[in-house]
């Protein structure tokens, strides 16, 4: 967990496999009525989600957040896009590296701090199918030295 972020509630675990993450952001989370509440409760997917800025805001698509049990007729459309919270340069920041080319924004982690709904957004450039073969490849290689330098000190 990084420094100064509270419980992770949803963790967009694909995100790494199919983008490189160049830089990430916190913004808070616009939410209405009862959808806190589901939040709390972990009842949160980030899978198919992105955010995008659109005049001067940026804006959460695709989350599902479940509505909540009790809420009856408080609750929201689970779909809706949300606004997010982020300073005006930041923003300002991101509507320009959005308009090279391929980068898009991911929601990588939805947690909570200080009681208020957080995201974690990445600034995402689309990997090839051979970039994600060459990381898993990476990856098996490490954790081979991993194993082998871990036998060689038990010696």
């Amino acid at each position: 967990m990084a420094k100064g972020q509270g419980k992770v509630v949803a963790q967009n675990k694909k995100a790494h496999h199919d983008y490189t993450i160049v830089e990430t952001y916190e913004a808070g989370i616009v939410l209405t009525g009862t959808e806190i509440k589901s939040v709390r409760a972990a009842r949160i997917t980030l899978k198919d989600g992105f955010a995008q800025v659109k005049n001067g805001e940026v804006w959460l698509n695709n989350v599902h957040i479940t509505p909540y049990d009790q809420g009856n007729i408080w609750n929201q459309d689970p779909d809706r896009t949300r606004k997010l919270l982020l300073k005006k340069k930041e923003i300002a920041k991101l509507a320009n590296e959005l308009k090279g080319t391929g980068m898009t924004l991911v929601p990588l982690k939805v947690y909570l701090k200080d009681g208020f709904a957080k995201v974690l957004l990445g600034l995402a450039k689309g990997k090839h199918d051979y970039d994600k073969r060459e990381s898993i490849k990476r990856r098996e290689q490490n954790r081979d030295i991993a194993r082998q330098m871990k036998v060689f000190n038990a010696r």
